[in-house]
């Protein structure tokens, strides 16, 4: 089974394994971070406070078991017992919180950190998704993310509240006993180092289970989306295996990064458990030669216990902030993909009012994935102001390609494409397609109402203006039938309407829009021959103020256009109307031949030229 690679190529892989290494990719996220400083200083304040409140607790105890038990001081037991409920007050009330304002900057960072990648994707130029899959970024989108708000929600909150009540233990431990805190500190970093060489194994392996994960998604959402096509074939087996064979090595994949960290805690546990242990041991021998207080060595376990703790939780925590440092590169290298198709600095005006005069001249282009040769080669010609002009030719000539660097989703390897004089690479993106209104091959249909799915050509039209462009397209008749009229949500994909009333929906949309532009790729091809005739009608009738481009293999749905460029193998080889072209026998007219027929050829081109 064929499947991408984890990184594309060798290249990057290599590249994506030194970044493991590191939490550099968290650290790449505090722009999102920082922009909420109140609930930085809030969880700060509560921090130390409920650390203070925490390592004040030995204190106590250790005042209570040397001075509370003797008869000396009768209401001490009294007194250090309410002390301590007080301090466990303000623990409590600190903890909630550092809870609360840390949980709720993960929560917030990361829906900010959502929106700002899925506007990042929006704004890539189509040239990016021809090689990527949507489920792997649907699943950075979200397992992704939710990994990064474990890591600043819960981790963060447990990674600071023990980086805290460490570095506090340690300090007090250091006044309570220097000779014992120096052996404690001393073994510090023999139970650091092998926590952190093995940390890096768990930062690869997390992230190798992640790129599974997203593996399995991308399978998933593929069927999903095709799942009539795969019972129809009886593929159901089929689907099921690849996506449990995607399942099963995202399984492996993870199973290996708990088993790492699994180690990784068992080390941490051992090491710092023991090094108290030894401690102790050596405490007590200085308490029965009489070289420190009972109450001192109790403080003094206490705060290694916190200190031990601490390190413990630290190390657990570690193997999440590791995972989430996978996710944070994952989501990097999205933000740091370039948009492909860049705004100009200094964008050049398109001329006012509208014209729609479209011209190519001397361009050549391939896409960066097609096989040997390029898609076009030297295209010219130019779209007059108000001019209907077909294209037609075989597949893979290059007319869709002709839309795409019209609405510049890419750009000419050479020449030059311009729209009403001005070079579309001078242009502001956003002006050049506001003057353009296309109606694809395969027209996309949205999760919304069939209002909303119209008013996508312009937002801010009426609810009368959204309803007249459905009449001019054709789909008012079935739109106003639907249970809700035209508040009805059309499903997934457009998935309860016909192949035909989808087109139409998209027709409407184009209507709505009324740019100077419009581009037609077998916009009509899916209708039946009533909705064709009412959709030409309508088309004929809005040609006069706009300047229409229409790509079809039905030679029928051309006829009336005032002229034709007939394509093959990225030139444009015949210019002219029908008749003209049928007359030169060439390419055209083996094209109608096929189509029509002699006679019909013969007796079309009749009529084109009486009329």
């Amino acid at each position: 089974m064929a499947r991408r690679s984890r990184s594309a190529d060798v290249g990057e892989a290599s590249a994506s394994a030194a970044r493991s290494r590191s939490l550099r990719p968290l650290a790449a996220l505090s722009p999102f971070a920082l922009r909420h400083k109140g609930r930085i200083a809030g969880a700060f304040v509560a921090l130390v406070a409920a650390s203070a409140a925490t390592l004040a607790i030995p204190v106590a105890v250790r005042r209570l078991i040397d001075f509370g038990f003797s008869n000396d001081h009768p209401g001490m037991v009294d007194q250090y017992f309410g002390t301590m409920l007080i301090v466990v007050g303000v623990l409590a009330l600190a903890s909630a919180s550092r809870y609360w304002f840390v949980t709720t900057l993960g929560e917030r960072v990361v829906a900010d950190l959502r929106s700002a990648v899925f506007a990042h994707l929006t704004k890539l130029s189509p040239s990016f998704y021809d090689s990527a899959r949507s489920g792997e970024i649907v699943s950075r989108l979200t397992a992704d993310t939710t990994q990064i708000k474990a890591a600043f929600g819960a981790s963060a909150s447990v990674a600071l509240r023990n980086l805290f009540l460490f570095f506090g233990a340690a300090a007090m431990m250091v006044v309570t006993s220097p000779k014992l805190s120096a052996l404690v500190l001393g073994a510090i970093p023999l139970i650091v180092l092998p926590l952190v060489a093995f940390g890096r194994s768990v930062r690869r392996r997390s992230r190798a289970a992640q790129d599974t994960l997203a593996d399995a998604s991308a399978v998933a959402g593929e069927a999903v989306g095709a799942m009539r096509t795969v019972q129809a074939y009886n593929a159901e087996a089929r689907v099921a295996g690849r996506f449990s064979f995607a399942v099963e090595e995202a399984y492996s994949a993870a199973q290996s990064s708990i088993t790492a960290r699994a180690i990784l805690t068992a080390i941490a546990i051992f090491l710092i458990f023991a090094s108290v242990v030894g401690v102790l041991w050596y405490g007590a021998t200085d308490v029965l030669s009489g070289a420190m207080s009972p109450g001192t060595l109790g403080q003094f376990v206490l705060y290694a216990v916190f200190a031990a703790g601490a390190i413990g939780e630290l190390s657990n925590v570690w193997g999440e902030i590791s995972q989430a440092a996978g996710s944070a590169e994952r989501l990097g290298e999205i933000l740091a993909t370039r948009l492909g198709i860049e705004n100009p600095a200094a964008p050049t005006p398109l001329p006012a009012p509208a014209r729609g005069a479209l011209a190519f001249e001397s361009v050549r282009f391939a896409y960066a994935a097609a096989a040997e040769g390029g898609v076009l080669d030297g295209v010219s010609f130019a779209a007059k102001p108000g001019e209907t002009l077909a294209i037609v030719g075989p597949s893979g000539a290059g007319k869709s390609t002709l839309f795409h660097l019209a609405l510049r989703f890419y750009d000419p390897l050479a020449g030059r494409v311009t729209l009403d004089g001005v070079d579309l690479r001078d242009a502001d993106l956003a002006d050049l397609r506001a003057r353009i209104a296309l109606v694809p091959q395969d027209p996309v249909v949205f999760a919304l109402s069939a209002r909303e799915n119209i008013r996508l050509g312009r937002a801010d039209a009426t609810d009368a203006e959204v309803e007249q462009a459905a009449r001019l397209a054709g789909a008012d008749r079935f739109l106003t039938a639907l249970p809700q009229g035209y508040d009805t949500p059309l499903g997934e994909r457009g998935v309860t309407l016909s192949g035909g009333q989808r087109q139409r929906v998209a027709l409407a949309r184009a209507f709505l829009k009324d740019a100077s532009l419009l581009l037609l790729d077998e916009a009509t091809s899916a209708l039946d021959s009533e909705s064709e005739t009412l959709v030409q009608e309508a088309l004929a009738a809005s040609r006069k103020d706009r300047t229409t481009l229409v790509i079809a293999h039905r030679l029928a749905t051309v006829l009336a256009a005032d002229r034709i460029l007939v394509l093959d193998g990225g030139r444009v080889v015949e210019e002219g109307t029908h008749a003209e072209l049928v007359a030169r026998r060439g390419l055209y007219a083996r094209l109608a031949d096929l189509q029509f027929g002699q006679m019909d050829v013969d007796a079309n081109a009749r009529r084109a030229v009486a009329g």
